[in-house]
């Protein structure tokens, strides 16, 4: 015969005044988290308790109750009300809905109520505040009720407004949340179907890829041709912009490149317009012109025109107040967002009254042309007064030049013809091409451009050649170009070979870079060659010539190691495109020849390990390995219990005198020891390493999307 199962009885509820309450010690929870005491209150006051308390009764001695309870579970919930109460808001009397237990444990009951607690999963909760919004309720009151920023609001209402697919796959643990944020950079629900399908198929499915891809078609906000017609504009006129609100986007992705292109060739045709009142021939107008687009053309020298009184004195009161500004802040790490502001525009003012159209003489402008485009900045660039080939003064007679005068306002040798009362030529997007006049074959015209290059193409060669028999002189050429990059870097003397010595920059620097033995060793052998060299760019070649072998072989040396860069780029620079993995290691393959060759030690040149540049950087994991390779095991075991910032001071200690290199130190000839067993790729930068690696995204999503 089969047992009956046991039916459970369900704790009583009552009412129970407030002031017969009090916390137990029985309550597990012993760490503040979640929503706070404050907000707990606010949210009953709102909408009255949600959750009864769990409640016992407190016996005397004798076993009888007290008629007071105690709370072992429901303990915020209860401090909650308690605050109300000292508010005034709540009476002290006023009843509380209560379960009452009388069996049991109350520890076991306060750690089962916290323990089985389930949050909601994101993806409810993304629906929750979409419901909200469908209701009537503004982002803002959403934002209040629930105690979140009104940017977390918008960020899960763009959420839950991804394609239903796509959610399906996120609820299903198909896709992490950063995938799904990734998304939320376009409405196109098609469009994001696609790219997951694509993604999801190649494995290239991190979140920046994703994001690549959704706006691969679009344009960024900061595009010279989105500046130069204004993000209003284009929006007035029907443009969509995508927009992430979980990472910067810089302004966003313009949707319609089309309509962008139209808007900008509108303008540019307008303000060709307004130029070509001014008097030129011909009018090129283009977002941007190849460089060299002058050569061939002669440029006219225009006279500046004069500064008026009023001018003179917005000048010097602009100046007076940058001054004014830099002095008051100049020790500042930071300028205060105003300042910085002011002195912004007192810059651009300043450069207006640098950048003011020359004036030149009527009869050239009536030959003469302009290029109108957009600087990188998306500010209209005029090049004003360019004259073609083509358009040259015929050669006059001496005795016509005489006849023309000296007070004539139209120049010598310039025809009656050539002064324009017409409308200018105006191309939008490029120049004329050239149309060959073939009746015109007898007459004496410029060489072609085309044909000029060729010619000079060929002469080029041959000087290369020439010059590459004669060692002697193409090494003081070689160092002649490289003097003048490094002493004279702003200095007006031309030079014919095309060599550049260009000097990195460092991305990010060590701390007391600037105080290291090489930089103070290079900056006195610098500033040793400076008191030896010239004054004037234009005396250098003779001082060079008067140099023996040993001096200009020297200052070659010095001048070739500022090109020296041995950096190793960041591994999402590589990733998005703005250097190849195979360029970056190649050149880090040639770093570790020359410095073979040159035999680099990196101990001679002052580096040892400390708490600032690398041990206060690191995980213990590798503060450990590193002490264990320099010093052994027992060394590392003396440290090993103590908390980070005490760990790598003592690390800093026992290195002292070691030796030791970090891998990046380390030339190619070096052994380097091996790792212990398990260790993760020391190749992965401290912030990735296998410590830290696990929880860093997770910790970022719940900050920013899902904290409440």
């Amino acid at each position: 015969m089969t047992k009956a199962p046991h039916k459970i009885t369900l704790s009583p509820s009552r009412d129970i005044p407030f002031n017969k309450l009090v916390l137990s010690q029985s309550n597990v929870r012993r760490i503040k988290g979640g929503v706070s005491i404050e907000e707990l209150a606010e949210s009953i006051a709102e909408r009255t308790l949600l959750q009864s308390l769990n409640v016992r009764a407190l016996l005397d001695d004798d076993g009888r109750e007290t008629g007071m309870f105690e709370v072992p579970a429901g303990g915020r919930r209860y401090r909650a009300l308690e605050l109300l109460v000292k508010q005034k808001r709540m009476a002290k009397t006023q009843a509380v809905p209560c379960v009452v237990r009388d069996s049991g444990s109350a520890v076991d009951d306060s750690f089962a109520e916290n323990d089985q607690r389930v949050g909601l999963h994101p993806l409810d909760q993304f629906r929750a505040f979409e419901a909200l919004r469908d209701s009537g309720m503004s982002e803002e009151e959403i934002a209040a009720r629930h105690f979140v920023a009104v940017a977390v609001v918008k960020q899960r209402l763009r959420l839950a407004a991804v394609s239903q697919a796509l959610l399906d796959v996120y609820a299903a643990d198909g896709m992490t949340l950063e995938q799904l944020m990734a998304f939320t950079v376009t409405t196109d629900h098609a469009r994001q179907q696609e790219v997951w399908d694509q993604v999801s198929r190649s494995g290239c499915d991190a979140p920046y890829q994703i994001r690549r891809q959704l706006t691969e078609r679009t344009v960024r906000a900061f595009d010279r041709r989105v500046l130069f017609v204004g993000l209003a504009s284009y929006e007035a006129a029907g443009g969509v912009v995508l927009r992430d609100l979980f990472e910067a986007d810089d302004g966003g992705w313009l949707q319609d490149a089309a309509l962008l292109d139209r808007l900008v060739t509108e303008k540019l045709q307008s303000e060709a317009e307004r130029i070509g009142t001014e008097g030129w021939k011909w009018i090129a107008a283009a977002v941007d012109f190849p460089f060299g687009h002058t050569h061939g053309l002669r440029e006219l020298q225009g006279e500046p025109a004069e500064l008026t009184a009023g001018e003179q004195a917005a000048i010097e009161a602009l100046r007076a107040e940058q001054a004014k500004l830099e002095g008051e802040h100049g020790q500042a790490d930071e300028l205060p967002e105003e300042v910085d502001r002011r002195l912004g525009e007192i810059e651009a003012a300043l450069q207006s009254f640098k950048e003011r159209p020359m004036i030149f003489d009527a009869a050239d402008i009536a030959r003469a042309g302009a290029f109108v485009s957009v600087d990188s900045e998306g500010r209209l660039r005029v090049a004003r007064g360019f004259v073609r080939p083509e358009d040259e003064a015929v050669a006059t007679s001496d005795h016509l030049d005489a006849e023309v005068g000296a007070g004539s306002e139209r120049r010598a040798g310039t025809p009656e013809a050539e002064v324009r009362t017409t409308a200018p030529t105006i191309v939008i997007g490029g120049g004329q091409s050239e149309v060959p006049d073939e009746e015109a074959e007898d007459v004496e015209r410029p060489l072609p451009e085309r044909l000029i290059s060729e010619l000079s193409a060929y002469r080029t060669l041959a000087l290369r050649d020439a010059l590459g028999r004669q060692p002697s002189i193409a090494f003081q050429a070689v160092l002649h170009s490289f003097a003048l990059a490094v002493f004279y870097p702003f200095g007006s003397a031309l030079n014919c070979l095309e060599i550049s010595l260009r000097s990195p920059s460092f991305p990010e620097q060590p701390p007391g870079l600037q105080d290291s033995i090489p930089a103070k060793a290079i900056a006195a052998r610098h500033a040793a060659w400076k008191a030896k060299l010239p004054a004037s760019d234009k005396d250098l070649w003779a001082v060079l010539t008067a140099m023996d072998g040993t001096a200009q072989a020297e200052l070659f040396a010095h001048c070739a190691a500022q090109a020296v860069n041995a950096i190793s780029e960041p591994a999402n620079r590589v990733h998005q495109g703005r250097l190849s993995a195979h360029g970056v290691r190649g050149r880090l393959e040639q770093a570790d020849r020359l410095s073979r060759a040159v035999g680099l030690d990196m101990i001679t040149a002052g580096w040892t390990p400390t708490v600032g540049n690398y041990l206060g950087r690191v995980t213990k994991h590798r503060i450990l390995q590193t002490v264990r390779e320099a010093k052994g095991e027992a060394s590392a075991q003396l440290i090993e219990h103590l908390k980070k910032p005490d760990m790598a001071r003592e690390a800093e200690r026992l290195l002292d005198g070691s030796g030791w290199l970090p891998e990046p130190l380390r030339g190619a000839e070096t052994d380097v020891a091996p790792a212990a067993e398990g260790e993760g790729d020391d190749s992965l930068p401290a912030f990735l390493s296998e410590d830290e690696e696990a929880t860093e995204g997770a910790e970022e999503v719940d900050e920013i999307v899902l904290a409440e």
